[in-house]
């Protein structure tokens, strides 16, 4: 079974405003003419790496609701304020998957693939608008 993280989204209200940050990032990278990929780092690294780097991806909550998530490439060391870090490095798409609440927590934690929830297609509401989908998942109808 795949590994994979889950951690809250500080600071999205939306998908939307998830994959703008995206984007904006990107465009300064190139901007600035750095490599253009999307690197979010964290002070653990993941002890279960070859786990995760067998098709594992970051699962992203926001605003209480599990709601996409991005394939996990690479865990790369980084040095933050002197100390090391781990950077995941993640494709820069978001993939939209089933809605479902999740408590808070602090920083990252293991999510197990059985657990995962399924990814969106178009039959299963991708094409549904997002304000749409969180209303219905809090409803318990979705």
């Amino acid at each position: 079974m795949t590994l994979h993280l889950i951690k809250l989204c500080v600071g999205a209200e939306s998908v939307k405003d998830q994959a703008d940050w995206i984007r904006n990032r990107l465009s300064e990278l190139k901007r600035k003419g750095k490599p253009q990929e999307h690197v979010h780092i964290t002070r653990m690294w993941p002890k279960r790496e070859d786990e995760l780097l067998k098709g594992g991806s970051l699962y992203w909550v926001i605003k209480g609701q599990i709601a996409v998530r991005q394939r996990l490439l690479e865990l790369r060391e980084v040095i933050k304020n002197g100390a090391p870090h781990c950077a995941l490095v993640l494709d820069p798409k978001l993939i939209a998957t089933e809605r479902r609440f999740h408590r808070p927590f602090q920083g990252w934690r293991y999510f197990d693939g059985k657990d995962a929830p399924r990814d969106l297609t178009r039959a299963r509401g991708a094409a549904m608008p997002e304000e749409l989908q969180v209303e219905l998942v809090e409803l318990g109808l979705l």
